[in-house]
């Protein structure tokens, strides 16, 4: 069986050789006693947790170099749990390394059986984490990269699982940022064209003079400024998919030209008078209300009937609040890897003012949102204020079947809070039985554990105040 693996930097050998002695029944412990020396070992073990000392330096105690190393290791491996150990009781160190990502903060002489049991935790958390990654990981694997247990979601999987081993041509509807790209892709991804191009057209990005030889392409000297024959989008995704993003903004000349590649699969680029044949599938999207352009004559009808074989219309996010809090937390851990950032979770109080924020702007404007989060909080726990919420500010016309969610959640994470993970306790607080505060925890998603691993933490903490 493969034990994990610890990492334990200190410049004392007596410390090193005391803890190693501890710890090597349960562990692979590898040790360093200097920066260098850690950062080599750590980018070749990839240990779950560290113990880091403060200072390296035993000339000059001022050097922090545990700190350093705390950041450049998190920077690298968001999920490493790290134990700082100081001979110093300095609240503000203590404070700076806790921000920076330290899971816990230990002050010497070591006591080995509390440091066992803080070890303990810190593997424990780890493999949460780890777990919970590598579950969304596996998720995002099977439809490439779309975030969703709703039952609005669990349908267009189905659709795309469906739609997916056909050629027809599918238009994709719904307000902007809802996903659409995101949904074609996977239709692709799904589709036995996967391993051949995937290629965008924003058409509504794309000035009207300059999109028809985006698309067709041009011959030689077929306009000022033609000085060699350039291939379009359309030959550029043979054999593979063409999606066409805000269709509503093609010009009616285009639309005669897609219209005519639709029906008999041939185009011709611009000054060309050659048709080429071409193998592409058609994938379009569109926030706009196409049937009503057809009314005031700005949309084709023949065109909208040919593009709309299949209809896949994506839900605003406000009709999907399922989704929103496992949306918000993969966005999370995606932006403080990208950033280099410790890994940070949701308060109860975050998580209800998402679920009641009616989000105009969709997926996107969560994503935006929890991106500016991550960049500027210093704390690891987001509260409303992190996430640029006021009080005052949370709509209350909410659907209050989602308010409940949020403020059930909070009750019930603050009672295993108080009472240190002891269901019975916690379920005689909240005035319910065991039973249903068990429901409860299933419900959420609640890991008792972790608060009995507070209870624990908390004894040791009195504990060593008492020593000094």
């Amino acid at each position: 069986m493969v034990r994990p693996k610890i990492l334990l930097v200190d410049d004392e050998e007596n410390i090193i050789k005391q803890m190693r002695w501890a710890l090597e029944t349960d562990y692979d412990v590898l040790s360093a006693s200097s920066e260098a020396e850690a950062m080599t070992l750590f980018d070749r073990a990839k240990p779950s947790v560290v113990t880091l000392d403060l200072s390296l330096n035993p000339h000059d105690t001022a050097d922090l170099g545990g700190m350093r190393l705390l950041e450049q290791m998190l920077s690298q491996s968001p999920l490493t749990r790290v134990i700082m150990i100081t001979g110093s009781d300095d609240e503000a160190n203590a404070l700076r390394a806790i921000r920076l990502g330290a899971v816990d903060y230990y002050c010497k002489p070591i006591r080995l059986e509390e440091l066992k049991v803080i070890i303990k935790r810190a593997f424990h958390i780890q493999q949460l984490q780890q777990r919970a990654q590598e579950k969304e990981q596996a998720a995002l694997d099977a439809f490439q990269g779309i975030v969703g247990a709703s039952k609005a979601m669990r349908d267009i999987f189905r659709f795309i699982q469906r739609v997916a081993a056909s050629d027809i041509s599918v238009l994709i509807c719904g307000e902007s940022g809802t996903g659409k790209e995101v949904a074609a892709n996977a239709v692709h991804q799904q589709s036995p064209r996967k391993n051949n191009p995937f290629i965008v057209v924003n058409c509504g990005a794309i000035p009207e003079n300059l999109l028809e030889s985006e698309l067709f392409g041009h011959e030689k000297g077929a306009f000022t400024g033609a000085h060699a024959q350039k291939r379009g989008k359309f030959e550029l995704a043979h054999t593979g998919t063409l999606f066409l993003d805000e269709i509503g903004e093609l010009a009616p000349s285009l639309q005669v030209k897609l219209l005519r590649f639709l029906q008999d699969r041939k185009i011709e680029r611009v000054g060309g008078t050659q048709p080429i044949e071409l193998d592409v599938r058609i994938i379009a999207a569109t926030n706009r209300n196409l049937q009503k352009d057809i009314k005031n004559h700005v949309f084709r009808e023949d065109l909208y009937y040919r593009l709309k074989v299949v209809p896949l219309d994506m839900p605003p996010l406000r009709e999907r609040r399922d989704d929103i809090i496992p949306l918000a937390q993969h966005f999370l851990r995606k932006f403080c890897q990208e950033y280099r950032k410790p890994p940070m979770t949701l308060s109860p109080e975050a998580e209800g003012a998402l679920l009641m924020h009616p989000w105009p702007g969709n997926v996107r404007e969560l994503e935006n949102l929890i991106s500016r989060s991550v960049v500027l909080s210093a704390r690891s726990i987001l509260k409303p204020s992190d996430l640029g919420f006021a009080l005052d500010q949370i709509p209350t016309d909410v659907n209050l079947k989602f308010a409940r969610k949020a403020i059930e959640k909070d009750f019930v994470q603050k009672a295993l809070h108080r009472n240190y993970g002891i269901v019975s306790r916690a379920a005689r607080e909240l005035g319910i039985s065991r039973v249903n505060l068990y429901e409860l925890i299933n419900k959420y998603e609640i890991h008792v554990k972790e608060f009995k691993a507070m209870r624990t933490a908390g004894k040791l903490s009195m504990k060593r105040r008492e020593a000094v």
